[in-house]
């Protein structure tokens, strides 16, 4: 007998046992869905005034929006985010229920959000955001949800310093802003130094592994080893789609100041050089051309800079290959010595061919030309033979020479 059908039986029973007459008998009421409580007009108001409280930089406005005290309070802080990071393109649009409601009158919506950070940014990015309404869409309750991206300035209070064409967003006080703006200033610096003529850069830093996490819409512990990701803002590769960095306070913090700077203009190079678009390039020159960079004007010895692959090759000895797509793996173990790696190779190639030729081979191959093509015409060089001067670039590093 089905689940249903013993239901249907089981009550029988009951009204045949005299549990209950029929003109008694009251059917409970069915739980409310969430057309009984969700009001889209009445939704898509108050995102319009939220809007143009932005717009506006009315933060009393939109506290005015809220649906208690703390909602208020982010609401007046996402209108000071705005006008910190001087964003324009500020769209709110109400999209579909999501089905889950709360009480008697407070129910989840989806909203389509656009914004860009004006001067910096080529065009917006577009997200869609989970937003709970409270009184049946006459307020806000909470921006974001489980699994879905919060971008910073709409997550809570963001302080904001700005150097020309550099700007610093972190979650947090001024006086923590102010930590990475040098770092950022200078990093814009060494990489213009090589590849000129590049725009601005935006670095993000969310409070916490937790605040990465939302910001980029990863799983838990994805980026947990990584001190920074320069990635698209709303997770797209769309063509002008906002890039900016985004550090990880977690190990970020815990670097020395060498250090961090290297990972800052790493990240760097890939936010200017437009290296999250290069689909075609092997991650070995995507990443190796950034620690070039980043590693060219630094005074640290080969023990330093390659000690871990250095070590690896006395164990394992010279790898048969260039860096493999998979061997970058966040996840992945010997890490450092896989970046180290990559680095030598660009080293190989400047030594080889020049500075100026290493930058056109990964501007090339960054915008879709072949790697065999562009190897032979900048370095003339065929894969195999960059191979062998790799290896033998290897060999002969301190401590496994000899």
């Amino acid at each position: 007998m089905s689940r249903r059908a013993a239901a249907a039986v089981l009550l029988a029973a009951a009204v045949l046992a005299g549990g209950c007459s029929k003109g008694e008998y009251v059917a409970p009421p069915p739980s409310a869905t969430t057309g009984d409580v969700a009001d889209p007009a009445a939704a898509a108001d108050t995102l319009a005034r939220l809007q143009t409280a932005i717009r506006d930089g009315d933060g009393d406005a939109a506290s005015g929006l809220g649906a208690d005290a703390a909602a208020g309070d982010l609401l007046a802080a996402v209108v000071a985010n705005a006008a910190a990071l001087g964003l324009a393109d500020v769209t709110l649009r109400y999209v579909t229920e999501t089905g889950r409601t709360s009480g008697a009158a407070g129910w989840d919506g989806q909203v389509a959000a656009t914004w860009r950070v004006d001067g910096f940014d080529e065009a917006s990015a577009r997200i869609e955001l989970p937003v709970s309404f409270a009184g049946h869409g006459t307020s806000i309750a909470a921006l974001g949800g489980s699994g879905a991206r919060l971008p910073l300035w709409l997550a809570g209070p963001v302080a904001v310093q700005r150097d020309g064409d550099v700007l610093v967003a972190v979650a947090g006080d001024a006086a923590q802003a102010e930590r990475y703006l040098p770092a950022a200033r200078r990093a814009v610096e060494e990489v213009r130094a090589v590849v000129p003529d590049r725009g601005g850069l935006v670095v993000e830093v969310p409070a916490d592994a937790e605040g990465l996490q939302r910001a980029l819409d990863t799983e838990p512990g994805k980026y947990a080893a990584i001190a920074a990701i320069t990635a698209p803002v709303d997770g797209t590769e769309a063509a002008g789609s906002p890039v900016h960095v985004f550090l990880n306070r977690t190990v970020y913090d815990g670097l020395d100041p060498v250090a961090a700077q290297v990972v800052m203009t790493h990240e760097a190079v890939h936010a200017l050089t437009g290296a999250v678009a290069a689909r075609r390039a092997p991650l070995w020159l995507v990443e190796g051309f950034a620690d070039y960079v980043a590693l060219r004007d630094v005074d640290l010895p080969l023990a330093k800079t390659a000690g871990q692959i250095a070590a690896q090759v006395r164990t394992d000895g010279v790898p048969k290959a260039l860096p493999a797509p998979g061997d970058f793996d966040p996840s992945a173990s010997h890490l450092g010595a896989v970046y180290e790696a990559a680095w030598l190779v660009c080293v190989t190639l400047a030594d080889h061919a020049g500075e100026r030729a290493l930058v056109a081979l990964y501007e090339d191959v960054r915008d879709g030309t072949d790697l065999a093509d562009a190897l032979r015409e900048h370095a003339g060089w065929t894969e195999a033979e960059l191979t062998t001067a790799w290896q033998d670039r290897l060999a002969a590093l301190p401590g496994v020479a000899g």
